[in-house]
């Protein structure tokens, strides 16, 4: 092969895949936008401490678009903060795991499927409130970005939203009671 052709693939390629940048916080935070307001259990209002994320990963700027436990426990407080229930000194001890990642090497649609572990602990009384794994595709397409890495990262930040919203749906399902913990069905 020619000099030509080698440049023009390198060219074509880096084009094509771009260099990769993490899951941005600001577009993993999930927020209520619609007119049906969720409602929680008075007992959690601003009593939500986020205690740990562990299991992400940092990007490698030559390799592919990960999600990082920083950006990942940002997203998520200023989500719950957003309902009014988060509190760096909250009754209730949430430690949350990312399990796995699924995500593409390439593709043209990209779909990318967060499964992450949420335990949710009651302080005064040890109680277990939470501990469920939640798992939530996203598929982001060309139309959403033209380059791979871009459409990766995409996929990952919206995944990570998804599975945030779902955790907070969890939360409005549950009743905290003098004695009782249950998710309503």
């Amino acid at each position: 092969m020619s000099i030509f052709r080698i440049s023009f693939l390198f060219l074509c390629s880096a084009f094509l895949f771009g260099c990769a940048s993490g899951a941005k916080m600001e577009n993993m935070t999930y927020r209520n936008n619609g007119p049906a307001k969720v409602s929680f259990d008075p007992a959690l209002n601003k009593q939500v401490d986020v205690q740990s994320v562990s299991g992400g990963e940092k990007t490698n700027p030559a390799w592919t678009s990960e999600i990082s436990n920083e950006s990942f426990s940002l997203a998520l407080k200023r989500s719950l903060d957003s309902f009014g229930l988060f509190s760096s000194i909250g009754k209730y001890k949430l430690d949350v795991q990312m399990l796995d990642v699924d995500q593409p090497l390439f593709g043209l649609d990209m779909t990318v499927t967060t499964r992450v572990r949420y335990h949710l602990v009651d302080t005064v009384t040890n109680k277990v409130l939470i501990d469920e794994v939640v798992r939530a595709p996203y598929t982001a397409s060309v139309g959403d970005a033209f380059l791979g890495s871009e459409r990766l990262r995409k996929a990952n930040e919206g995944s990570g939203k998804k599975n945030i919203q779902r955790f907070i749906e969890k939360l409005s399902e549950l009743n905290v009671e003098q004695g009782s913990v249950s998710l309503s069905e």
